[in-house]
């Protein structure tokens, strides 16, 4: 089985900000980012807001390993972040994700900034998740292969064919489940990537 804390890791946190605040906020973010730069394992971070009058705002960063991200998230450095921007920032939210879920995700809109751990800040935009039926096909090209080749090596196991059929499908989801997840699915993610950002073609407005 994978080792899962081998995986990188998107943490998405969802903050309430007071909007008499709005400075403070935006440079309190901007210093998390740059501590956060300086820890093994970073490969980035930014942050947005739901809408220029809305007090939600999100912050979102990304570790290597489970292991890089807490020492990221257990360090002094971290908590006197966080104490600093109690009088104005309350956490409402937070949520980890990993392999083939970071591509399936809304997108919360523009990120304001983004740090990674050879750039300095700069304004970009979130890229937005593909769209359903790309989500289908990305499923389908790693489930097909991976439950035909499981069907064809159970077929030489002696019996099996006549064990119930629901124990068969049992046994053969709970053994491709851990493999779809941890290998087939990030795999794919990765050898589609791509295919999968590419934005739709505009249509041309009729004359």
């Amino acid at each position: 089985m994978a080792d899962t804390d081998a995986h990188p890791i998107t943490v998405a946190i969802e903050r309430r900000i007071d909007p008499t605040r709005t400075a403070e906020a935006t440079s309190w973010m901007q210093a998390g980012t740059d501590l956060a730069t300086a820890f093994p394992g970073f490969l980035g971070s930014g942050w947005v807001r739901a809408g220029e009058d809305s007090d939600l705002w999100y912050m979102l960063y990304r570790f290597r390993d489970l292991g890089t991200l807490e020492g990221w998230e257990t360090s002094s450095q971290r908590q006197w972040w966080l104490d600093s921007g109690r009088p104005f920032a309350r956490e409402e939210r937070v949520e980890r994700r990993t392999g083939i879920e970071g591509w399936f995700d809304a997108a919360f809109g523009s990120v304001v900034e983004r740090t990674d751990a050879a750039t300095s800040p700069v304004q970009q935009p979130v890229p937005l998740a593909p769209p359903r039926w790309k989500q289908a096909v990305t499923i389908w090209v790693g489930f097909f292969p991976t439950n035909l080749l499981a069907s064809w090596l159970l077929g030489f196991v002696p019996g099996f064919a006549e064990i119930p059929l629901v124990l068969r499908v049992l046994a053969t989801t709970l053994m491709l489940t851990p493999v779809m997840t941890y290998a087939v699915l990030p795999w794919v993610t990765r050898l589609l990537r791509p295919w999968l950002q590419r934005p739709p073609r505009s249509r041309k407005a009729s004359p």
